[in-house]
């Protein structure tokens, strides 16, 4: 099965978000994947089943129970596969990070040529009960 044919399923994606917080035993996966998607242990052991033919997850028995992993090269080929299209959103994160700095540094010199009198929520608070108690 080739790599997006595995990822296509969002039950495996799933799974593989769940592990990729570290080895969890079948029964736990097993327990997030039927609460949030409603469907059956035997379904659940299917997707785990694909997952580790297709080389995306390593099993390994720890006494009765089998413990799941995320294996990282199917995952590096896949990243190395996507580096072509990166282009076409980094140039435009680039150009928002560019824009979020430079409405910071126009906020500071706005701050910075006010001086300290700027008024923030603390300070109109603090004038509003100045004013109260001189009446």
């Amino acid at each position: 099965m080739h790599a997006f044919d595995v990822l296509g399923d969002p039950v495996r994606r799933r799974i593989l978000e769940l592990l990729a917080d570290g080895e969890q035993a079948a029964g736990a996966v097993s327990e997030v994947i039927r609460a949030e998607f409603g469907i059956s242990p035997p379904a659940v052991s299917q997707h785990l089943r694909v997952l580790r033919e297709s080389g995306f997850v390593t099993v390994r028995p720890d006494g009765t129970r089998r413990l799941y992993a995320v294996r990282a090269a199917p995952l590096q080929e896949i990243d190395i596969w996507l580096e072509r299209f990166r282009q076409f959103w980094s140039q435009r994160l680039d150009a928002l990070a560019t824009e979020l700095a430079r409405g910071k540094r126009q906020r500071r010199e706005q701050r910075d040529n006010c001086g300290d009198t700027a008024e923030t929520p603390d300070r109109r608070q603090e004038t509003e009960s100045d004013s109260e108690e001189d009446t």
